[in-house]
C-alpha cells in the first residue's frame, strides 16, 4: 500500500450483515479507519432488548471508534467536528445530508450492489432476482445530492446463480464490493481513476420491501413465483392464503413438465410422490415446506396427510 494512501483518515457508515464484508476488507488491508459509523441499537424481541447493529459488533472486535447518531443533525455534528480525508459508505441506512458531501477530503464512495445505473434504490438485490436476470454486480459511486446517481468510479460483475436467493446473492456482492474497494482506493485517493457520469436514461428504480409484497399471486407463472420465493428469503418470506388464514411458503420448488393444465390457478392437486402442489398461471410449483398461521412448520407432504380435503381447494 501506498504510503500515502495508508496514512489517510477513513470514516466508515454502514449498518447491517451486507456491510461486514467491506469493513473488514478495509481492516485486513490495514486502512486507518479513523470512526465506524453505525445505526442506533435497536429494541428487538418480546423482552425488546437493545441489539448492536452488526458493523458495531465487528468494529467493537477490532477496537474500532464507533459513533451511533440519531438522526442527520448528530451526523453532521460529527463531520463539522473532524477531519476525515475519505467516507465509506455502505447501507448505512440514514441519507447523508448535502451539507456534509464535500466535508471529506476525497468525498463520500459508496458501495451499491447493482450494475448502476440500473436498480437504483434500497432493493437492488431483490429487483434483480425477480426480474430473473442472469448476472448483477456492485458499483461503486461518488456519492452526490440524488440517491445513486453520482459517478461510477469502478463496477465488477457476477453470475446470479439459480439457487440464489437474496441472501446468498447479498453476501456474494458485499464480499465482491469489498475486493473491489480495496482495489479502487490507492488510485482513486491518488486521483488516477477515472469517474464516469451516470446514463439518466438507462436508470431504472426500485421501492422498499414491505411485507405485503410477499402474497404469491397465483396468476403468475411458477417460474415467477419461484423468482419472488428467492427474491424475498429469508424475509419477508411468501405466503398466500388457505380458508382465511396466512400460509407461509417455507420452501418450495418449481414442476417440471405441464401438470394438471385444465386446473385454474391457485388450485391445490397431488403431485409427484404425494406432493403438495400448487398449479399457477402456466406450470405449477411444489410447497416443499409450510406454515400455518399459529401452527408449526412442516413439510409439504405432512402438512396434506393431516388435510386431505386440501386437494381442489383454490389457494388465494
Amino acid at each position: 500500500m501506498n504510503m500515502e494512501v495508508s496514512k489517510s483518515k477513513i470514516v466508515f457508515l454502514g449498518t447491517p450483515e451486507f456491510a461486514m464484508p467491506i469493513l473488514q476488507a478495509l481492516i485486513g488491508n490495514n486502512y486507518k479507519l479513523a470512526l465506524v459509523i453505525t445505526q442506533p441499537d435497536k429494541p428487538a424481541g418480546r423482552k425488546q432488548e437493545l441489539i448492536p447493529p452488526p458493523i458495531k459488533v465487528l468494529a467493537q472486535k477490532n477496537n474500532l471508534a464507533i459513533a451511533q447518531p440519531n438522526n442527520k443533525k448528530e451526523l453532521a455534528a460529527i463531520f463539522e467536528q473532524n477531519k476525515f480525508d475519505l467516507a465509506v459508505l455502505a447501507a448505512y441506512g440514514m441519507i447523508i445530508p448535502d451539507e456534509i458531501l464535500t466535508k471529506p477530503k476525497f468525498g463520500f464512495l459508496n458501495i451499491h450492489p447493482s450494475l448502476l445505473p440500473k436498480y437504483r434504490g434500497s432493493s437492488p438485490i431483490q429487483s434483480a432476482i425477480l426480474t430473473g436476470d442472469k448476472k448483477t454486480g456492485v458499483s461503486i459511486i461518488q456519492l452526490a445530492k440524488k440517491i445513486d446517481a453520482g459517478p461510477i468510479v469502478a463496477q465488477a460483475e457476477t453470475e446470479i446463480e439459480p439457487q440464489d436467493n437474496v441472501e446468498i446473492l447479498s453476501q456474494k456482492l458485499a464480499e465482491l464490493g469489498g475486493q473491489l474497494l480495496i482495489e479502487t482506493i490507492p488510485g482513486y485517493l491518488k486521483g488516477e481513476v477515472k469517474l464516469r457520469p451516470q446514463n439518466e436514461t438507462e436508470a431504472t428504480f426500485t421501492k422498499m420491501i414491505e411485507r405485503e409484497d410477499g402474497l404469491i399471486n397465483w396468476q403468475k407463472t411458477a417460474s415467477q413465483i419461484e423468482r419472488q420465493f428467492r427474491a424475498f428469503y429469508p424475509w419477508p418470506g411468501v405466503f398466500t392464503h388457505l380458508a382465511g388464514k396466512r400460509l407461509k411458503i417455507a420452501n418450495l420448488g418449481v414442476l417440471e413438465g405441464d401438470f394438471k393444465p385444465n386446473l385454474g390457478p391457485g388450485t391445490v392437486f397431488l403431485g409427484p410422490n404425494q406432493t403438495l402442489a400448487v398449479k399457477c398461471g402456466q406450470g405449477a410449483v411444489e410447497l416443499k415446506a409450510v406454515q400455518l398461521e399459529g401452527k408449526k412448520e412442516l413439510l409439504g407432504k405432512e402438512f396434506l396427510r393431516g388435510q386431505k380435503e386440501l386437494i381442489g381447494k383454490i389457494l388465494e
